[in-house]
């Protein structure tokens, strides 16, 4: 299968043509060079997890959506830093697996040449295809961290039939050397038997109501110091549903989007953060555009901070 394209036209305003100090994101799209230690997006075109995992679809319009709100974003880095545009996986015809497993070529691909992956999905079986690229980049018997920002554990039983619901534990039962910590839990979202199975698989986790930005950095700082690399992921239904409506389970009570902004921060400030994806933007969802507006503000924070650590 190959589901790889590269259909976005990435436009905008444009201030000026050649002062760098005016230039926004779709000004700065593109190679350059060989230049290294750059963010690349990589797009994953997917709800079919969703799907499986009786949500609201719509996710697959995502990373485009996302792209064209970035377009106009002020690029505050300095002269030379350039972001590089890998295109879209497509998952084809419900082939979730195969999707998955292009993606994490893709990212493989990306941390081998330097390159710091950041990636538009998609459901949160994005996340699937991230964890297997940046594994079999780092390779076996390194600590790998993955740190979730989200509402949901995501431990559902994947014997039948994977979702987007249940790739967190089959990571955590088919690979010994990766922890899992999740920020922002809804009690009432999650049943008593999840938080038994979280518990069981050894996961780290902060409820919403307990949740704020000195609690999540001391646990962020404490969980990265026992790990070789961290993944970061966040799936925007973890934010208060009023600043997200555009989700497939919005979450009345929330983060805010200010104390994930500060997760986000903490996270990529950190040298160990190979790479980072963002899930379960749903733009059909969203008839005003703020969740989409939200996600890429989000976006945009992780890439900053991958830039200038």
């Amino acid at each position: 299968m190959d589901g790889k394209t590269s259909v976005f036209s990435w436009n905008g305003r444009t201030d000026h043509e050649t002062d760098w100090t005016s230039f926004r994101y779709h000004q700065v799209i593109g190679a350059r060079g060989e230049q290294k230690n750059a963010c690349v997006l990589i797009g994953f075109s997917s709800d079919e997890g969703v799907r499986r995992n009786k949500g609201r679809i719509g996710a697959a319009e995502a990373p485009d959506a996302l792209r064209a709100a970035l377009s106009n974003m002020a690029w505050r880095l300095p002269e030379g830093n350039y972001l590089l545009e890998a295109g879209n996986i497509v998952c084809v015809d419900g082939m979730m697996e195969e999707a998955q497993r292009e993606l994490g070529e893709v990212v493989k691909g990306s941390l081998a040449s330097g390159l710091t992956p950041v990636i538009l999905g998609g459901g949160h079986e994005t996340f699937y295809g991230h964890y297997l690229g940046t594994r079999a980049f780092i390779g076996k018997g390194k600590k790998l961290g993955i740190i979730n920002i989200d509402a949901h554990f995501d431990l559902r039983p994947y014997d039948e039939e994977p979702s987007s619901g249940t790739m967190f534990r089959k990571i955590l039962d088919n690979d010994p050397d990766t922890d899992y910590l999740v920020l922002g839990i809804q009690r009432y979202g999650n049943t008593e038997n999840l938080f038994r199975k979280a518990d069981e698989l050894g996961c780290e986790y902060i409820c919403e109501d307990e949740l704020d930005e000195n609690v999540a950095a001391e646990k962020i700082t404490a969980f990265m110091e026992r790990h070789d690399a961290v993944i970061l992921t966040l799936c925007m239904d973890v934010v208060d549903a009023a600043a997200a409506p555009g989700v497939s389970a919005p979450s009345p009570f929330g983060l805010t989007p200010k104390l994930v902004r500060a997760i986000i921060r903490k996270v990529v400030a950190d040298q160990k953060t190979m790479s980072f994806d963002i899930s379960e933007v749903n733009p059909s969802l969203d008839p005003d555009g703020r969740t989409v507006k939200l996600g890429a503000a989000f976006v945009n924070e992780a890439i900053m901070g991958l830039y200038v650590r």
